[in-house]
């Protein structure tokens, strides 16, 4: 059975309808269960409950502090390469773009992986653009065993592959995977998927599953909100946490929220998401996965990752550069999108320190 399946389940229902008729009661309800079904998350995430978004918010905050305390992960991403054989239409790497391609030799990645353990980080974020042309499997297995000893903790963001090639990167040293559908509603997906490999929605949606199977201790799933309305978008994704956590209990499985951002290149159908969106679609995660990790990434301001860290947020990114090489290299712009928040590690380190967290480098051992 393939999360497919589960989607397949609810083209039969109009869930834009039963949105609509969401009653405060509704709300109330599912607010009070600890325990949430699919359609506890449908009436949190409906307009109506944007009435009863700060109860909802103290509840998320209450969880996160049981599960988690007040601790927050840090982690940084190393763009190695960002060729992409793509065509999507909100993407700075898209085939078509004309950005500055480029992709670091194995000493350059040393050198890059050098600078950034020199910060402190132990999670490492490992990042190329989807071109199995230009960074085939064999160069990221290189790429990882030179950062292995840097990093105890390694994970990929790359293009979908198949289970053999997962677990190759595994026995390479990869303990984690993050692969985001973008968008989880099909008929979007071709709309804005247009040419590349990138266009296969179900074996996109079905890559999480195969990096489990192939030996993956972690997963990080998410949509990028901004191709659709937030709250279909959110709902599916929490769907395919709960499916991914049932058939595979072992695993960690975290989610992301990332808005679209500015980038080389225009989509004219983007969905404004405002930070109250935002606000409600991660207390939401919250709520309907207590124990699942969530990561706010510098896609969003410093002020606004201050203000939401309480209410869920696991994990952040810091030191960011998203040109490839640079955190030891000047480049032209080879980035894919630009950030929000471009803070020090020092700087967020103060942050969380200024509102009483403290800050995780490393949270496991390889064994």
């Amino acid at each position: 059975m393939s999360f497919y399946n589960v989607i397949e389940k609810y083209k039969d229902i109009d869930i834009d309808k039963y949105l609509e008729n969401v009653s405060n009661y509704d709300v109330l309800r599912s607010l009070e269960k600890d325990n949430l079904d699919e359609y506890d998350l449908l009436n949190l995430l409906s307009k109506k409950a944007t009435k009863y978004l700060e109860e909802m918010a103290q509840k998320a905050h209450e969880i996160t502090n049981r599960y988690f305390g007040k601790t927050i992960l840090l982690y940084t991403p190393m763009y190695i390469a960002n060729y992409c054989v793509n065509k999507c239409l909100y993407c700075g790497y898209n085939i078509d773009s004309g950005i500055s391609r480029k992709k670091l030799n194995i000493n350059e990645i040393e050198i890059e992986g050098n600078e950034i353990s020199k910060e402190g980080f132990k999670h490492l974020l490992l990042l190329t653009g989807e071109s199995k042309i230009h960074s085939d499997v064999e160069y990221i297995g290189e790429a990882v065993e030179v950062l292995k000893n840097k990093f105890p903790s390694i994970t990929i963001e790359v293009y979908p592959m198949d289970e053999e090639e997962y677990k190759y990167l595994v026995d390479k040293g990869v303990e984690g995977l993050t692969v985001y559908q973008e968008v989880y509603d099909e008929n979007i997906y071709k709309e804005v998927h247009l040419k590349g490999p990138k266009s296969n929605y179900k074996y996109r949606l079905d890559s999480p599953e195969r990096g489990i199977k192939g030996g993956m201790r972690s997963v990080s799933i998410g949509s990028l909100l901004g191709l659709n309305d937030f709250r279909k978008e959110t709902f599916f994704t929490l769907m395919h946490g709960r499916y991914l956590r049932k058939k595979y209990p072992h695993v960690d499985v975290s989610y992301s929220i990332p808005r679209i951002r500015p980038f080389k290149g225009c989509y004219e159908k983007i969905v404004d998401v405002k930070d109250k969106d935002l606000v409600q679609a991660m207390v939401v995660m919250r709520l309907f996965d207590n124990q699942g990790g969530i990561n706010l990434s510098t896609r969003e301001s410093l002020s606004l990752r201050r203000n939401l860290i309480p209410l869920g947020v696991t994990k952040l990114s810091a030191g960011v550069s998203t040109n490839v090489g640079g955190h030891s290299q000047y480049s032209e712009d080879t980035s894919q999108f630009k950030i929000s928040d471009e803070s020090s590690v020092s700087d967020i380190k103060d942050m969380l320190k200024d509102i009483g967290y403290q800050q995780i480098f490393k949270d496991w051992e390889r064994f």
